[in-house]
């Protein structure tokens, strides 16, 4: 059998769709693909996100902003010491990119300014912190990109 140069075109993309099709298959079988959302609310979330700005905003007007540092105990996060630590109420939000199963959130219970997270609950890597907190009746909104 002779072949011209419609055959050989057509062997062409027939290969070139089957090396395509492997790479779609690969990726939504193997655990190593998992696809997800950052959020599982995620079009709830957007919907609230004007109020997000406005938290980001008052929190960037303070004197003294949330720091977070990595101590031997684990990471501790300070609140501004302008601020009443018995009037924050809140929560703290540790997110990995890389993997869901490391996501954690904490309730804002302070008996000082500071507040420890001890180092048993994280894996060493890139968190996206997020801290939403309240002090008299204004809502803060921090958010750090923090390696542990």
């Amino acid at each position: 059998m002779k072949l011209n140069w419609g055959h050989y075109l057509a062997l062409a993309m027939v290969a070139f769709m089957i090396f395509i099709l492997s790479f779609v298959y690969k990726t939504f079988t193997r655990e190593s693909y998992d696809h997800h959302l950052v959020s599982k609310n995620y079009y709830k979330d957007e919907m609230n996100y004007q109020q997000e700005i406005n938290a980001m905003d008052n929190a960037k007007k303070l004197t003294e902003n949330v720091k977070i540092v990595n101590t031997a105990e684990g990471v501790n996060i300070t609140f501004p010491t302008t601020m009443d630590f018995s009037k924050i109420k809140g929560k703290i939000d540790f997110q990995r990119a890389n993997n869901v199963k490391l996501d954690f959130s904490l309730p804002i219970n302070l008996k000082s300014n500071s507040l420890l997270i001890p180092k048993d609950k994280l894996v060493a890597g890139y968190y996206d912190v997020k801290i939403d907190w309240e002090a008299n009746g204004v809502k803060y909104l921090f958010k750090e990109n923090h390696k542990y």
